[in-house]
């Protein structure tokens, strides 16, 4: 077993659980808009394919990735709507088998990173571990805007566990990206699972704290629902100022989907 096995099995069920939503669908209902602006349903899993293929890229072969990188750097802001938008005309029932292939891959391919070897990203390298996260948040907060669409309402599981653990993570990101100085302490954040279990980082004196529903603070770091609908508390001017930019996913700052 890898240190990324667990991780991996959590993402494997995430992309089950959202291919068991999209399956039936008809090749109307693939082409509904989503609440992300400009976005289908087909939109959605393209991009979740496009992403899977470019991580699988990442393990297997890193000279293709530095070219992909490359290309990323000329077109930052636009790369990943291209190839997303490139991808969503794909026939849904093709779509979708090329995503289940690719999945599978990019799961057995990150069970077999040895530890210690860092993968090649758009942002900092990363462990297998760290990827397979990345991956899983990004499958939950996708999958949230095709349930909102079909209005079906998503259980929150314990997956979301390593979803909460990178919006913590990423904190400083959050800062930095809005041009803000990260805060120097850590902070002290609870939540509360979907079992009524607590969740909990940093330490238990920090003076800026969290606390609050573990799913409502995951739809947060997603950018899935405004703050002042969240069962989130912030103590502390600097933990109230994370709440109002945080965000779990690279790139500039978001405005919502």
């Amino acid at each position: 077993m890898t240190g990324a096995d667990r991780i991996v099995d959590d993402l494997r069920d995430e992309s089950d659980a959202l291919d068991a939503l999209v399956g039936p669908l008809s090749a109307q209902q693939w082409a509904e808009p989503t609440p992300a602006p400009g976005w289908t349903i087909a939109h959605q899993i393209a991009h979740l394919l496009w992403t899977d293929r470019v991580s699988l890229t990442s393990v297997t072969d890193e000279a293709a990735f530095g070219e992909l990188l490359t290309a990323a750097m000329a077109d930052p802001t636009g790369f990943v709507d291209k190839a997303t938008e490139e991808l969503a005309p794909t026939p849904p029932a093709q779509l979708l088998a090329d995503w289940r292939t690719t999945r599978a891959a990019l799961h057995e391919a990150l069970r077999s990173v040895p530890d210690g070897r860092k993968l090649l990203w758009f942002g900092p390298p990363m462990s297998a571990a760290s990827m397979a996260t990345a991956r899983l948040m990004e499958t939950w907060a996708h999958g949230l805007d095709v349930a909102d669409t079909l209005g079906v309402e998503v259980r929150p599981s314990p997956r979301l566990r390593s979803v909460a653990h990178l919006g913590v993570r990423t904190r400083d990101f959050a800062f930095t990206v809005h041009s803000l100085t990260p805060p120097a302490e850590p902070f002290r954040v609870e939540l509360a699972g979907p079992g009524g279990e607590v969740w909990s980082w940093g330490p238990e004196d920090a003076t800026q704290r969290v606390t609050g529903s573990a799913l409502d603070f995951c739809y947060l770091v997603t950018q899935r629902r405004p703050l002042a609908e969240l069962d989130l508390i912030a103590a502390g001017p600097e933990a109230l100022r994370w709440l109002q930019i945080a965000q779990a996913f690279a790139g500039p700052p978001g405005e919502g989907r």
